[in-house]
């Protein structure tokens, strides 16, 4: 082989090497278990620095100053999937709480919680990931200029030293994103949010009347006064259950008798209370849940969205609306019975900031009760006459339910505890900004 040859191959070597190097620095999994890959030479104020997953992705970065303050920019400028990120990194302490703030504007984004993204990865002292990274949300208060604050407690995982925070703008082919006053600092842990739930397991029998049905539930509601329930559930058509009647004959409008009798107990026990009725409005018949407070108000109502062939055949009509309510302790939704066996309903109620949903049902599917409360993080409560009724927590795991009839179970919960999931995270935090678009989001 002559001296060209030589030359050649010698070119192709170092050629492999320089390949091997950049895709342990630009593909990090080439390595083993790293962390991101090295950022792009562009620097930010206060280290803050630019990164895309791929040169080819990367959006325009920029920073100016308004009212002495920096802002960061990221733009897609018609690139058709881009992908780009601010990152600092900061030391942390494992078991301790930290708070982080960002305040953003975006403009041309159709989905923000997709989009706009705020992120905490954790690294231990060899900057590999040491835990699933934690999202941010995004919404919450407004600032009085009009800029959403996305703001978060998390506690820093064990083998962890440091925090890589992260501000995304992604998949938005014309969208940009504005960041400013944005804060990482230790915080005190967040304050916990206990709440009684209480489920009544009890199937009205021997009624002619609903007025005969509600007076059986008298001295259930009392055993859940007296157990401090702050919500009770009960079961489906109350005043319909057992009578031998038509939807339409015991139908009636809201409010109206049966509603007003429940909310002299919800008044009377200072508990929120939730059961379902044949709603009569004009000429149209609904499965509707009603949501009662503390001081005996109709707070809110549900229509059933989803009916079984055999509510069709007896004229009921089905609803359109999603309502979610807020109370003293937290959102809350309401489906009823067929609505658990269709992803959608639940999904909508925690897409708007449900936490609770409260599930009047005859009977039906628990594993897919169990599915619910998995898939959108919420507790679930289900009062069920063909349903073993429970109280199901994030992890669709029943918490309290019941064994035998006319019974009341209840369970005291934390709303603001978060559940990891092994190699997942907080799949709560994960869910809108992992959703596909189609889906409903905040």
């Amino acid at each position: 082989m002559g001296r060209k040859g030589k030359t050649m191959r010698g070119i192709r070597k170092w050629a492999g090497i320089v390949l091997l190097a950049v895709l342990g620095v630009v593909f990090p999994w080439a390595k083993g278990q790293a962390g991101l890959a090295a950022e792009w030479e562009s620097t930010g104020p206060e280290g803050w620095k630019t990164y895309s997953p791929r040169p080819e992705l990367a959006p325009r970065f920029w920073t100016e100053k308004a009212a002495g303050n920096w802002i960061l920019g990221i733009a897609g400028q018609g690139h058709p999937a881009p992908d780009g990120r601010w990152i600092r990194r900061a030391p942390v302490q494992p078991g301790k709480f930290y708070r982080f703030q960002a305040e953003w504007q975006a403009e041309k984004v159709d989905h923000p919680v997709r989009s706009v993204v705020v992120r905490i990865g954790w690294e231990n002292p060899q900057t590999m990931r040491s835990a699933a990274p934690e999202y941010i949300p995004i919404f919450g208060e407004k600032t009085s200029d009009g800029w959403d604050r996305a703001v978060g407690i998390v506690q820093t995982p064990e083998n962890t030293t440091q925090a890589r925070l992260e501000l995304h703008l992604r998949w938005a082919p014309d969208g940009v994103v504005r960041w400013r006053n944005i804060r990482f600092v230790e915080s005190e842990p967040p304050n916990p949010r206990r709440v009684r739930l209480a489920v009544v397991h009890h199937r009205p029998r021997g009624g002619k009347t609903p007025q005969d049905n509600l007076q059986q539930f008298l001295p259930l509601l009392e055993q859940a006064a007296r157990q401090k329930a702050d919500v009770v559930c009960l079961g489906e058509v109350i005043p319909y259950c057992g009578t031998g009647k038509q939807p339409a004959e015991t139908a009636e409008p809201i409010p109206g008798p049966s509603t007003q009798f429940l909310a002299d107990q919800a008044k009377k026990h200072r508990f929120y209370l939730v059961t379902s009725i044949f709603e009569q409005d004009g000429k149209l018949i609904y499965n509707t849940a009603v949501l009662l407070g503390r001081d005996g108000s109709l707070i809110g109502k549900y229509r059933k969205v989803c009916l079984p062939y055999e509510e069709i055949d007896g004229g009921v009509t089905p609803g359109r609306e999603y309502p979610v309510f807020q109370t003293d302790f937290g959102r809350v939704g309401m489906m009823i019975c067929w609505d658990v066996h269709f992803p959608e309903v639940a999904r909508r109620l925690a897409a708007q900031g449900a936490q609770i949903i409260l599930l009047p049902i005859w009977g039906g599917n628990e594993t897919l009760a169990r599915s619910r409360a998995i898939e959108n993080q919420v507790f679930l409560l289900a009062s069920g006459y063909d349903f073993r009724s429970a109280i199901y927590d994030q992890r669709g795991q029943p918490i309290a339910q019941a064994e035998k009839d006319s019974q009341v179970i209840v369970a005291e919960v934390d709303l603001s505890e978060k559940v990891y999931w092994p190699w997942l995270g907080n799949w709560q935090s994960r869910i809108w900004a992992e959703a596909p678009p189609f889906l409903p989001a905040p």
